[in-house]
Formats: structure tokens, C-alpha cells, sequence
């Protein structure tokens, strides 16, 4: 999921929104708005879904990331071996 995808989801269910208020205010049937705004639960439940898959593959980046860093000493601890190897 990308980020442009999850935007998308969000302004679908944004517009449906605003297309539902809309109808309200132009005095559309009930029947119309109950219509719309069971799209409008639709593309809510998407964006939901959306949202968290994109969450998720942020998490499993994130820690994919992580396991990929290698560990190593400091370059001071090593330099600190350096001199005590010296003065053995």
C-alpha cells in the first residue's frame, strides 16, 4: 500500500461525504441519502483498510530495517583495545 493509494482512499471517502451533505441541504429523498451514505460507509471501511495495511508495511519496513543493521563497536572502544594491546 503507498502512501498516493492511501491519500486516494481518503479523498473518495471525503467527497462522498461532502457529495451526502450536499444532497441533504438540496433536500434529496431519503431514500437517495440513505443510498449514498451507505457508499459512503463503503468507502469508509476501505479507507480503513487502507490505513492499516499501510500502517503494517510501515511497521514491517521499519523493522526489516532494523534487522539489517549490522552492530559493531564503537571506534573509540577499538582504539581503547589498540592501546591496551600497545602497552601489554
Amino acid at each position: 500500500m503507498t502512501l498516493a493509494e492511501l491519500e486516494y482512499a481518503e479523498k473518495r471517502m471525503q467527497q462522498q461525504w461532502h457529495d451526502l451533505v450536499m444532497a441533504e441541504q438540496e433536500g434529496a429523498s431519503l431514500q437517495a441519502l440513505e443510498q449514498m451514505y451507505d457508499s459512503y460507509i463503503l468507502f469508509l471501511e476501505e479507507y480503513n483498510r487502507c490505513s492499516e495495511a499501510f500502517q503494517r508495511e510501515g511497521r514491517t519496513r521499519h523493522s526489516s530495517a532494523s534487522r539489517r543493521k549490522r552492530i559493531t563497536k564503537p571506534i573509540s572502544s577499538l582504539k581503547d583495545e589498540e592501546h591496551v594491546k600497545l602497552a601489554s
